[in-house]
């Protein structure tokens, strides 16, 4: 546990529902219109609830959102949930005063079939990369904390996913063996990686691309017809494209 204290001040209706905290020196200041304006991300509306979760969470885990250690994401047909950076879990294993240090790497099977644990992230050719491992040491533990992860798991084979995938398995281990070493300080926090959802700004444009070929046509009001009615053509087969109160 750290050393480090850190001075916290309550929400107060009278300060605009504004909660303030201090992390490393900085002042944290977040409101539901903060949170809204600068920390969400994703195509959904979040409730009121959320955001206050959110905030209180980052409050309650010294987070700093505003230097990306945490940030609020809702997807599609989803609840809102609270994104942690890995720098923020390095950061937190730091100020433990038991943390010692880790092991980490890439599980490979060799061209002969053998399964090796390997330091790194270097995958040689003719090797199949399938997992990471982490792990944690406390010098209060004498047996270190290890996670082990599936690739197939948590490959979005999107994004960075694609050309480092090697080094995204071996985040997602770390980050896992840090939750487990240090429950108290990491238990309720996830980077995106472990999320098998694709990441916002794909979704976002698989939505975009799903209605590209949409026209939204108006009727002219001189032709006697509702100036407000519209339809939807769909401008690839011509097909007019039914909309709701038609």
């Amino acid at each position: 546990m750290s050393n480090q204290t850190n001075e916290v001040a309550t929400t107060t209706s009278a300060n605009s529902g504004i909660t303030t905290y201090n992390v490393g020196g900085y002042e944290i200041k977040l409101s539901k219109k903060i949170v809204r304006d600068t920390l969400l991300r994703g195509n959904e509306t979040v409730t009121d609830d959320e955001i206050v979760s959110f905030i209180a969470l980052c409050k309650f885990n010294q987070l700093n959102p505003f230097i990306k250690e945490s940030f609020l994401v809702k997807y599609k047909n989803s609840p809102a949930q609270m994104i942690v950076s890995k720098d923020a879990f390095f950061k937190r294993a730091d100020m433990c005063r038991n943390y010692d240090g880790f092991d980490a790497g890439v599980i490979v099977i060799a061209a002969d079939g053998k399964v090796i644990e390997r330091d790194g992230c270097f995958v040689a050719p003719g090797e199949t990369l399938v997992g990471g491992w982490c792990k944690v040491y406390r010098t209060d533990r004498t047996h270190p904390t290890v996670a082990k992860v599936n690739l197939s798991d948590y490959d979005k084979n999107q994004s960075v996913w694609v050309n480092m995938k090697s080094t995204m398995i071996a985040k997602v281990a770390k980050v896992q063996a840090l939750r487990e070493a240090f429950p108290n300080q990491l238990s309720t926090l996830y980077t995106e990686d472990e999320f098998k959802e694709e990441p916002v700004d794909v979704q976002v444009a698989a939505e975009k691309a799903e209605h590209a070929n949409t026209e939204i046509i108006g009727f002219d009001p001189a032709s006697g017809d509702d100036a407000t009615s519209q339809v939807v053509v769909d401008t690839a087969t011509g097909d007019i494209i039914p909309q709701p109160g038609f």
